[in-house]
């Protein structure tokens, strides 16, 4: 098994964030091998930026994404500058307030900022995201994403990243995507 997966974005969305977390859950809480690699544009805070993880039940001799399976665009900029860079059979996940997709494309949609918002904080629709990622593959438990966010983030916000853990999954699962 050998799974590649982008999250995209724009500085300040926090795509790295996300991306350390999951690879953090399959390594750690998961006993998979995960590798990350992150990408920053020139413009730290709304440039783009990418998360890309390679996780497998061997040893990753290429760490870096080609085609990813599971790709995850918190923005129209890293919708378009990712899209065509994955695999004919992957699973496209997208904010739907912030991302139009093509027109023949398949994607799963979340609101996630939106949702994100709900909970107080819009900082957290990086987390909404992996929920809807958890609930949408078979990549990731949700055990797994909960332990790396208590061992990740600040105490004060464990319980607020938990919400929007949750928010992402329940969304999913109100969709009749799992």
């Amino acid at each position: 098994m050998r799974v590649e997966v982008r999250l995209s974005g724009f500085g300040g969305q926090g795509v790295v964030l996300a991306g350390y977390l999951l690879g953090k859950a399959l390594s750690l809480y998961q006993g998979l091998e995960a590798v990350m690699t992150q990408s920053y544009g020139p413009e730290a805070r709304g440039g783009a930026s990418s998360s890309n993880i390679v996780v497998a039940d061997r040893s990753i001799a290429y760490p870096f994404v080609q085609k990813a399976d599971i790709f995850a665009a918190f923005s129209q900029e890293g919708y378009s500058r990712y899209r065509d860079a994955t695999s004919s059979e992957a699973i496209v996940l997208i904010d739907e307030d912030l991302v139009t997709p093509r027109e023949d494309d398949r994607v799963l949609v979340i609101p996630a900022t939106r949702l994100a918002e709900d909970l107080g904080r819009r900082i957290v629709a990086n987390v909404v995201m992996l929920g809807f990622i958890c609930a949408t593959t078979d990549l990731v438990t949700r055990e797994a994403l909960e332990q790396a966010i208590r061992t990740t983030v600040k105490e004060k916000v464990v319980q607020l990243n938990l919400e929007a853990l949750a928010c992402g999954i329940q969304h999913a699962q109100l969709e009749g995507l799992r």
